[in-house]
């Protein structure tokens, strides 16, 4: 998979999770993919001060994102 497909498919994994997320006041943006396997973002308006957002992000977001771009090892929030 290349560069351009991977960052498509981990959009179209963002596109998924991102109306979950908007329902509650939240959003999500992809900030980078690193080395092919590490996916940057950054969780957005009340998703920043959610107590389970650790939660969210590895079991909604991480889940989703590698269901469209296996190769994908972890994905870390940047604040």
């Amino acid at each position: 998979m290349s560069s351009e497909e991977l960052k498509l498919n981990v959009e179209k994994a963002l596109d998924e999770i991102r109306p979950f997320l908007q329902s509650d006041g939240g959003d999500i943006n992809l900030l980078s993919i690193d080395d092919g396997k590490f996916v940057k973002v950054q969780l957005v308006g009340n998703c920043t001060s959610c107590s389970v957002n650790q939660m969210t992000l590895k079991s909604g977001v991480e889940m989703t994102i590698k269901k469209y771009a296996p190769q994908i090892e972890r994905v870390i929030n940047v604040e």
